[in-house]
């Protein structure tokens, strides 16, 4: 079992939470950066809600690739190919490919257990 989890969502500053259109149904879980798209907002609403749920036992981290890659987020694209944003769990790829706090919560509970 862990004692944390490392939440790392990596996309540029202007990139939008996903590849679908905010809309009110609100099916990412998130309220309060709706209706911006924006994933600078998804990922402070993101980093509240999971503050909220776990404690200090998940920090939510954001990597910008504006100005550059690191390294281990560049061997990532090299051999996946993921799309923005990128969801790493603990520097784990995840196929959630947007800000949703559902599936995120999903991977963190896995980790937490693991």
């Amino acid at each position: 079992m862990v004692d944390t989890v490392v939440v790392e969502i990596v996309g540029l500053s202007t990139s939008e939470c996903g590849p679908f259109p905010c809309d009110e149904t609100r099916t990412c879980g998130l309220e309060v950066c709706y209706p911006s798209n924006s994933l600078m907002d998804a990922v402070d609403a993101l980093r509240q809600a999971i503050l909220e749920e776990y404690g200090d036992r998940v920090e939510v981290q954001l990597t910008l690739l504006d100005e550059e890659m690191p390294e281990h987020i560049r061997e990532i694209i090299e051999k996946r190919h993921p799309p923005l944003p990128i969801i790493l769990v603990n520097g784990r790829l995840t196929a959630i490919g947007r800000i949703s706090l559902r599936l995120i919560s999903e991977e963190i509970e896995e980790e937490l257990e693991s």
